[in-house]
């Protein structure tokens, strides 16, 4: 079983920076992938990227591009999202989840934190 916990969220005003960590349990050996999501209450859970954790290849969201970088510091079972040029749209609760096999896509992950709020404000 992976175990995660989010951290670094909170409240920005547009134009700012944040870096979200994930502390992910022997995440090295059990998962094929990290992946972001975040969700406005109301609203579906989206996804923002992803890290594959072998490779450390990372894929995106067409909103992340350009703006969120995604790594990892295998040493410390750390993910990190960073997050530059927030805008209010942003504002959301962010998830880091696991994959253990399959597609890293979608939402159909193995194991998620409890999430981290981020607020943007304009």
């Amino acid at each position: 079983q992976v175990q995660l916990v989010e951290s670094g969220g909170g409240s920005v005003q547009a134009g700012g920076s944040l870096r979200l960590s994930c502390a992910a349990s022997d995440y090295t050996y059990n998962t094929k992938c990290i992946g972001w999501f975040r969700q406005v209450p109301g609203k579906e859970r989206e996804g923002v990227g992803g890290i594959y954790t072998s490779s450390g290849m990372t894929y995106y969201a067409d909103s992340a591009k350009g703006r969120f970088t995604i790594s990892q510091d295998k040493a410390k079972n750390m993910v990190y999202l960073q997050m530059n040029s927030l805008k209010p749209e942003d504002t959301a609760m962010y998830y880091c989840a696991a994959r253990i096999t399959g597609l890293c896509a979608g939402l159909d992950f193995d194991y998620w934190g409890q999430g981290t709020q981020v607020t943007v404000s304009s």
